[in-house]
């Protein structure tokens, strides 16, 4: 009976890094729960693969999830802002988002404007506008609006963005 309890403590030791791999795993299992390129057979098909990417890319964004929302970056993404100038690489922009973002920002989707377009052997371009919310501080730092472009590619089992164009940002209109 003591054996047994003494092995307990080194199985939990060596069960914990499969768990976090596990977990890991089914989160980017998750992410990536859209089809392939060339499993889309349709613009339909397309529109949604469009929006649930970019539904999931912003629900790590709005919750401060980095290591997600990392793993929709390209390594070497390219974001330009019309009002923050570019911000070149995965590790950057997610610092970026960290610094800027976490806890102060929540970015909405408008309905009705996102529009998905097939990029042929890479993948699809997004537009559309958004809105930004400062939670707790509408009243006082107002909700902002801004068109945006992504370029996703689909390469090496994964969707990635690969290039943001974030401009034309002002005050929603009430």
């Amino acid at each position: 009976m003591k054996q047994g309890l003494a092995l307990s403590p080194i199985l939990l030791l060596l069960a914990i890094p499969l768990i976090f791999l596990g977990n890991a795993g089914a989160q980017n299992a998750a992410a990536q729960s859209v089809p392939a390129l060339d499993k889309i057979q349709n613009q339909e098909e397309l529109d949604r693969v469009g929006a649930a990417l970019d539904a999931a890319l912003f629900d790590s964004y709005n919750h401060c999830d980095l290591e997600k929302f990392a793993s929709f970056m390209d390594e070497n993404v390219e974001f330009y802002h019309d009002q923050g100038g570019v911000t070149l690489g995965r590790a950057a922009l997610t610092e970026s988002v960290k610094q800027n973002i976490c806890g102060k920002v929540t970015r909405e989707l408008v309905p009705g404007t996102l529009k998905v377009y097939h990029m042929k052997g890479y993948g699809f371009v997004e537009m559309g506008v958004h809105r930004f919310h400062h939670p707790g501080h509408d009243d006082t730092e107002g909700v902002g609006e801004g068109q945006f472009v992504h370029l996703w590619q689909y390469k090496d089992g994964a969707w990635k963005v690969t290039r943001v164009i974030s401009y034309d940002h002002h005050a929603a209109g009430k």
